[in-house]
């Protein structure tokens, strides 16, 4: 079977539902750009897994979360290019755990005084640049909101993941002893 269709050469998609939608439509790019984090993550797990910070296991633990939010935006795409899609109910969990794994990692690194500027080590560097996919897929996600309502749960899954690609960010540079850059007012 081949890869390709010929069905997109002019421009248009199609929906889970059918639909033919250009593919400068606001739904293709929240979920294109879901695609992109997911394609962001899997650079960072690719590094992760080659990094310097093999102290206490964390690397693997944050390997296999890396992991299962990669299957996470998997579904979350899935659900945006339905427009008749079921809530994603087990997001509230997700977040749950997110902040559970952010608490844990706080209580290990120095506490965050300033702006600091993303970078550090590659992997550290590697998962701010996942944070700012993160981030512009969330802004595509609610401009897809205002203009016909989807699940709650995904904006707040990717609010709470950003959060999450920040603190491992700095886990990852604190584990690496590569020093936090901070940011300074002119």
């Amino acid at each position: 079977m081949a890869i390709y269709t010929r069905t997109g050469d002019k421009g248009k998609t199609s929906l889970f539902n059918g639909q033919r939608v250009s593919k400068a439509d606001v739904r293709v790019e929240a979920y294109g750009m879901v695609d992109e984090l997911n394609s962001a993550i899997g650079v960072v797990t690719a590094e992760i897994q080659n990094s310097k910070f093999k102290i206490q296991n964390y690397n693997s633990k944050i390997k296999s979360e890396l992991i299962l939010i990669q299957n996470d935006l998997l579904e979350i795409g899935s659900n945006l290019a339905n427009p008749a899609s079921k809530q994603l109910k087990y997001l509230e969990q997700r977040v749950k755990d997110f902040e559970c794994f952010i608490d844990q990692m706080t209580e290990k690194i120095p506490p965050l005084k300033n702006f600091i500027l993303p970078g550090g080590g590659k992997a550290g560097a590697m998962l701010h640049l996942a944070r700012a996919v993160c981030r512009r897929a969330e802004r595509k996600i609610v401009a897809l909101n205002n203009r016909e309502k989807i699940d709650k749960n995904i904006i707040i899954y990717l609010n709470r993941l950003s959060d999450l690609l920040f603190t491992m960010s700095r886990f990852a540079n604190f584990k690496e002893k590569r020093k936090e850059t901070l940011w300074f007012k002119k």
